[in-house]
């Protein structure tokens, strides 16, 4: 490989001739070899389009307050619009465990930047005195944080969630009317329209919707401004409004600049609760791909209430057999997210002093866990709740013999009694109805009235 030599305060260094960064950016390279994972690939492409949109942003601002030239600004922005637009992402191969508050990364695109613009200006712009003026990796990794987060939950995990939600209602639509045996414990209990079991699904996912939209609010107050420690030392003192005003042109969101640079620095309570609220949708994803694979399972000795899309063999040895995979993706997805909370938890705790010097590892598993969450509920609705069929016949005859309807004649014959006729009929496996006739004399009719499952599932007395 063709080498250059470039130099930074600690000396010279071998760059690679065709990269685009410089010194700081190799020496991040050579120390940090860890993982191999890198942002923008897999998880991570958001984190690099918000550092380009940063020193967008920065450019403008630093050029309205004139400290920029205009020219300068002009060219810096240019090479920040091709970072935004992905043509330089193989330019940021730098580890993600590498410093704490990012410096290496923030230097990466600072360096790429740089050149990009030199090259087009045909002058020199200075990755450090002009790329980050009146900035600071140390405000400028936590900005980029709350930005790439919110664009990821507004482009893609909030779609994704209603999305989701709407099928579930669009089927609930369709299976409204269609009674079966409830379960707790996964033991038999009353009856319930699978309308109602799937209205439940809907609630908790639109509850979750509320939450997240909620964490994302304060994803948009910014810590740009801040810079070093909070002081703002080296940035004009109106520089953060400015900044959170260029930004929210850029992205079409409305940010703002942070009430107090010195929590926003050392503390990550934003994107900690955004991870919370992505990590308890992904519990109820997980109860709902239990539900269902729980509702397909059999088809023979299980539930077999309903009919998942048989989407490939199941078995390298067992001829014919279809398992839930879709449950099953998702149901890991999610507690990959589970895992990935836990890390940003941890790592939200590492603001020592002025500085949290866990970033990089908080946006890579906050960003990780939104992306895996969107495309857990496109998959979940399109390939789970959409294609799913009902086993009317195998729910009719679970429902038929199910002994817990007795429990309406509860206010007629009383609690033990009814007991009495619900362990009968389960130990003789025979229809409440038959059994409860014997034992109370009821007429047929009267208790085919009192003890219609459809009935029971509207509540009351």
């Amino acid at each position: 490989m063709k080498y250059r030599i470039e130099k930074d305060s600690l000396g010279e260094v071998k760059v690679p001739s065709t990269a685009l960064w410089g010194a700081q950016t190799q020496r991040a390279l050579d120390n940090f070899q860890i993982s191999g994972i890198k942002f923008a690939f897999p998880f991570g492409r958001s984190f690099i389009e918000a550092i380009g949109i940063i020193k967008y942003a920065a450019a403008s601002s630093n050029a309205s307050l004139k400290l920029l030239q205009s020219s300068k600004a002009k060219h810096i922005k240019f090479a920040a619009k091709e970072i935004i637009d992905g043509k330089h992402d193989d330019q940021f191969p730098l580890d993600i465990f590498q410093t704490g508050s990012g410096t290496s990364t923030n230097m990466n695109a600072n360096e790429v930047m740089a050149t990009i613009a030199s090259k087009k200006g045909k002058s020199s712009i200075h990755p450090n005195d002009d790329v980050n003026m009146s900035q600071s990796s140390n405000d400028v990794i936590p900005t980029a944080i709350h930005i790439s987060a919110l664009l990821d939950v507004e482009k893609l995990l909030l779609p994704s969630l209603q999305s989701l939600i709407n099928q579930i209602k669009s089927k609930e639509s369709k299976v409204k009317g269609i009674v079966k045996t409830g379960r707790t414990h996964l033991m038999d209990a009353m009856p319930i329209d699978m309308a109602q079991e799937l209205s439940g699904w809907a609630a908790q996912l639109s509850d979750q919707y509320k939450q997240i939209k909620l964490a994302a609010d304060g994803l948009k107050s910014l810590p740009q401004g801040g810079t070093a420690i909070g002081t703002g030392i080296n940035a004009p003192k109106n520089f953060g409004n400015i900044f959170a005003a260029e930004v929210s042109k850029l992205t079409k969101i409305k940010f703002k600049s942070s009430r107090n640079y010195f929590k926003s620095l050392s503390s990550q309570d934003a994107a900690t609760n955004m991870s919370s609220a992505v990590k308890n949708l992904a519990l109820v994803l997980l109860k709902i791909s239990n539900d269902l694979r729980w509702m397909n399972s059999g088809p023979l000795t299980g539930l077999g209430e309903i009919e998942l899309q048989a989407l490939q063999p199941g078995s390298s040895i067992m001829p014919g057999k279809v398992n839930p995979v879709v449950s099953e993706s998702v149901m890991m997805a999610s507690a990959d997210i589970l895992g990935n909370d836990l890390t940003v938890s941890y790592a939200n705790q590492a603001g020592n002093f002025q500085l949290n010097v866990m970033l990089p590892v908080i946006a890579y598993n906050l960003l990780k866990s939104i992306t895996l969450a969107a495309n857990s509920c496109t998959l979940l609705a399109s390939k789970g709740i959409k294609t799913f069929k009902v086993n009317k016949k195998n729910i009719e005859k679970q429902l038929s013999k199910n002994p817990i309807l007795v429990t309406a004649l509860n206010r007629e014959i009383g609690y033990e009694k009814a007991a009495l006729i619900a362990k009968k009929a389960y130990k003789e496996n025979r229809p409440i109805i038959d059994v409860a006739h014997e034992e109370t004399g009821i007429s047929i009719k009267r208790l085919n009235s009192i003890l219609d499952p459809k009935k029971l599932t509207k509540g009351g007395i």
